[in-house]
């Protein structure tokens, strides 16, 4: 696992442990762009409200080539199989364009989500457009709502990326866990680390 995070990868990585995204969502605010179709790996059209669930809906930006994603990837998978049955409806979303980003593109969607055995949707936001209108900017970065359609909960997915012996922190299980049994979520943004997101050009 060291070997993915060198200083030579490290180059094109950008850390969101500086700064949050002045355009991400706050706490509270609604989802948006919950009618938006989008191409699942499956090849159904789906929309974040459509994937909803009772209780709560889980958002993941992520790709394929990230080495940040490919080293939480297998703790997204369990968390994302999951969530559903308890009630929290789970959509994993490619924003990438990927011109920018060989290994992004739909084939290569499809294989990931059949390697890594995801059972919620992974889909394709084709204009970029809702990763606009969450100002999500780099991948994992997961956006957790309540059954309301709120945010509870934004950032990374825990604490340490490269080994999850280590993790001290649960972040998003926790808040999932919380959201669940229906308790005050104890952090409601933890600072993520991920690749940029290279959006498609707007037009």
């Amino acid at each position: 696992m060291t070997n993915r995070f060198t200083a030579v990868s490290m180059a094109t990585l950008v850390l969101a442990a500086a700064a949050q995204t002045a355009g991400a969502l706050q706490f509270g605010d609604a989802m948006p762009a919950s009618t938006v179709q989008m191409k699942s790996v499956t090849g159904k059209e789906v929309t974040l409200g459509e994937a909803a669930g009772r209780k709560g809906t889980l958002v993941i930006f992520s790709c394929n080539h990230c080495p940040w994603v490919k080293a939480w990837e297998a703790r997204i998978a369990a968390l994302g199989n999951e969530l559903p049955a308890k009630g929290i409806g789970v959509v994993a979303v490619n924003s990438n364009d990927p011109a920018a980003y060989p290994g992004d593109d739909y084939a290569d969607m499809v294989a990931r989500a059949k390697a890594r055995g995801f059972t919620f949707p992974y889909v394709v936001d084709s204009t970029s457009d809702v990763a606009r209108a969450f100002g999500a900017t780099h991948t994992p970065e997961a956006f957790l709502f309540d059954g309301a359609g709120k945010l509870v909960y934004h950032g990374a997915i825990d604490d340490n990326a490269q080994d999850p012996a280590k993790v001290k922190h649960h972040y998003l299980a926790d808040a999932a866990d919380a959201l669940l049994a229906g308790r005050p979520i104890a952090v409601t943004e933890a600072k993520a680390i991920g690749c940029s997101l290279m959006l498609r050009p707007k037009g």
